[in-house]
């Protein structure tokens, strides 16, 4: 059964830092690339950054090029978020799933960027 149970957001201040973390339930997960989304209130969701399943690879938003990280940790079946110099509208519900697996979204960690 697949299960990723995302942590590490909160409020955080405009210029502030968080980093995210995705944990698999099991060692499938370095046979996937994943992928970072995210939905802001009252917004459709958006993609946010990519990897492949090596974790050599990685592509990002535009939105969020130059001060978003993706990376991952296969052989603790992890994946990462490293958000810099966050902004007010990176403000949205963070999900982390397979590349294009839309159904993977459970609760995802909730990002804050206010002042």
């Amino acid at each position: 059964e697949v299960q990723l149970v995302e942590s590490g957001g909160g409020l955080v201040q405009p210029g502030g830092s968080l980093r995210l973390s995705c944990v698999a339930s099991g060692s499938w997960f370095r046979l996937y690339a994943m992928s970072w989304v995210r939905q802001a209130p009252g917004k459709g969701l958006e993609w946010v950054s990519g990897i492949n399943s090596g974790g050599e690879n990685t592509t990002y938003a535009d939105s969020v090029k130059g001060r978003f990280t993706i990376s991952r940790d296969n052989a603790q079946n992890t994946l990462f978020l490293q958000m810099d110099s966050l902004k007010p509208e990176d403000t949205a519900v963070y999900y982390c799933m397979r590349q294009g697996m839309f159904e993977d979204r459970e609760q995802g960690t909730q990002v804050i960027v206010s002042s």
